[in-house]
């Protein structure tokens, strides 16, 4: 009997293990994937801090708010829609509208900072003119 548990228990240390070790290579993975799609160097840093700053990534904000690109029209609409149908005085969710202004507030976030990207290329170009 002994025997048989400590097999059983072998097993599922290994299967807990190579679970562990996937999952391990695919979070490795996918962190690279994220730091070359963020460009890496300063913008990098840039679009980081902000994910950790505001809890949430670019692409979940955009999954949120049903926004595949940045139209600030696009994006008004479907926040104010998304709100209002989630206030909890209209028997909606709480959470999910809080949700749903974190992913507005992390947009925002993100077109603060190509606007002023933006605006430093534009007066480097004009000094170097």
């Amino acid at each position: 009997m002994a025997k048989h548990l400590a097999q059983l228990l072998i097993a599922g240390v290994q299967v807990v293990g190579r679970a562990f070790a996937k999952a391990l290579r695919q979070e490795i993975a996918a962190s690279q994937a994220a730091a070359q799609r963020a460009g890496g160097g300063a913008a990098g840093e840039k679009h980081s801090a902000a994910n950790q700053m505001l809890g949430m990534s670019l692409e979940e904000a955009k999954q949120i708010l049903n926004v595949e690109e940045l139209d600030l029209e696009q994006l008004q609409k479907n926040y104010e829609y998304l709100f209002n149908i989630n206030d909890k005085s209209k028997g909606g969710s709480f959470y999910i509208q809080s949700k749903v202004v974190r992913a507005k507030e992390r947009i925002d976030r993100e077109l603060q900072d190509i606007a002023e990207s933006k605006e430093k290329t534009e007066s480097r170009q004009d000094a170097n003119t």
